[in-house]
């Protein structure tokens, strides 16, 4: 093939990847492989985002999309040359440098030595009596869910997105966070407008009407923001499309600070680093929505994504169920199979190379999880869902919840959350199948599944 040919290609499959709708459809996987193996890196184009409000629709200038398991390994190590600080953490630059220095305040978007010590007081709010009680809790909690959906009945169908796994990552964060139980589908609201701000159906969420909430919700839902007169909402990256959430936010810090409890978020409050200082409020607030939104999404699609493995793959689903002991192996293989964040953006504060491709001071770059997941010199027969995959030592560790100083601090407690539910699930039930199609997301980040239909034998 002509080489000019070649390149339209490239451009053409580079655009491809990069469209939200794309998603719609499921991940391209054979693209990616095809340009994984060709290429490593690829040069992707931003042409302006139709969601956005016409007032500020622009174009970006662009981004390399890492594509090779080794290759996002050594980027997200080398926090020196990637840097999360410099651009943020999302493809899409923030509108204004005001935005820019608010997304600066989250942990997220931190380069050592200032992502180190807030780090460094999470980590220690997670103590052994904490998350000892957060498992207990993640089990009690899959077992009502799970009661919920089948009750005396031997047979039916339910949404296994909306009814099942949707509600879990909630309940288990508002432990976390302290938040009161009735006020956790907030949280569901945040959550979609943030991640799900590509797709219409999610960017003006407002399922929780606060009714059912405490006294901090109702404060909270007064701020909530509107669609323009175009009908889009104001950016969720900025701190001005989510004051509900900041609000809310503010008013449990000022009672955790009055009042703290066993909860996470209250140990972290009364944290102290090295210095003698704490937790500022704003870097509560930031904390809060990392949590919150973040913490919600990877879980609240990664058990749909696996529920999807199971059903495309009945033999394996009839092997976990004669074989309970696997299914450890086979949380670590759906979440593989799966992968949940499929995106991650850092900007090279320095000249470097990346599979023999120039990178520049200043360029974005986009390592590709969904990729580096499915790479076949990481992985053996990486297209399969094989749930002895990870019961054999030697398999290549699966990049889901990141690599380097940024690992996932949550990545222990959505381990739990999987195996609680899949475990009661598998207990509980005889067979699981498709009911209907599943719906997904319109995203280029977020794996994510609106809803999947099942039917279920007790």
């Amino acid at each position: 093939m002509p080489a000019a040919v070649e390149r339209t290609e490239v451009r053409r499959l580079a655009d491809r990847l990069h469209d939200p709708s794309t998603y719609v459809d499921g991940v391209p996987l054979d693209d990616l492989a095809r340009l994984r193996r060709d290429l490593g890196v690829v040069w992707v184009e931003e042409p302006p985002l139709l969601w956005e409000s016409k007032s500020v629709r622009r174009t970006g200038p662009g981004y390399l999309l890492v594509l090779r398991h080794v290759d996002v390994r050594m980027v997200l190590a080398d926090t020196s040359t990637y840097s999360s600080h410099r651009g943020g953490t999302q493809i899409r630059d923030p509108g204004s440098p005001d935005a820019l220095r608010y997304v600066r305040r989250m942990m997220l978007n931190m380069d050592p030595p200032e992502h180190s010590r807030l780090r460094k007081l999470v980590a220690a709010s997670f103590t052994p009596r904490a998350v000892s009680e957060l498992e207990h809790d993640i089990a009690a909690h899959a077992r009502r869910i799970v009661d919920a959906m089948i009750g005396e009945r031997d047979h039916g169908e339910c949404d296994f997105a909306q009814d099942v796994a949707a509600d879990l990552p909630l309940l288990s964060l508002a432990d976390i966070l302290g938040v009161p139980t009735e006020d956790r589908w907030l949280m569901f609201d945040w959550s979609n407008r943030v991640i799900g701000f590509q797709d219409p159906d999610y960017a003006s969420s407002a399922e929780f009407d606060g009714t059912t909430g405490t006294d901090l919700a109702r404060q909270a839902i007064a701020l909530r923001p509107e669609p323009d007169a175009d009908g889009m909402m104001p950016d969720p990256r900025t701190r001005e499309g989510m004051p509900d959430l900041y609000a809310y936010a503010n008013l449990l810090g000022e009672r955790k600070r009055a009042d703290p409890g066993n909860d996470v978020m209250s140990i972290l409050m009364a944290q102290r680093d090295d210095h003698g200082g704490q937790v500022s409020v704003e870097e509560f607030e930031n904390m809060f929505w990392l949590f919150a939104v973040a913490g919600n999404e990877t879980l609240r699609n990664g058990l749909p994504g696996g529920m999807l493995a199971l059903l495309a793959h009945p033999d394996q689903q009839r092997l976990l169920r004669s074989s309970p002991d696997l299914l450890e192996s086979a949380v670590e293989e759906m979440l593989r199979w799966w992968t949940p964040v499929m995106t991650f953006r850092r900007t090279a504060a320095s000249a470097a190379t990346i599979a023999n491709r120039a990178v520049q001071a200043g360029d974005k770059v986009v390592v590709s999880f969904m990729s580096a997941n499915r790479d076949e010199n990481a992985f053996d027969d990486p297209d399969a869902f094989n749930i002895r995959r990870y019961s054999r030592r030697g398999t290549s560790r699966h990049l889901v919840f990141g690599y380097g100083p940024h690992f996932c601090l949550g990545a222990h407690l959505a381990r739990v959350q999987m195996r609680a539910l899949f475990g009661e699930l598998l207990r509980r039930t005889r067979w699981i199948e498709p009911a209907g199609p599943p719906s997904y997301l319109r995203s280029n980040f977020q794996r994510g599944v609106k809803r999947l239909p099942i039917g279920w034998q007790s």
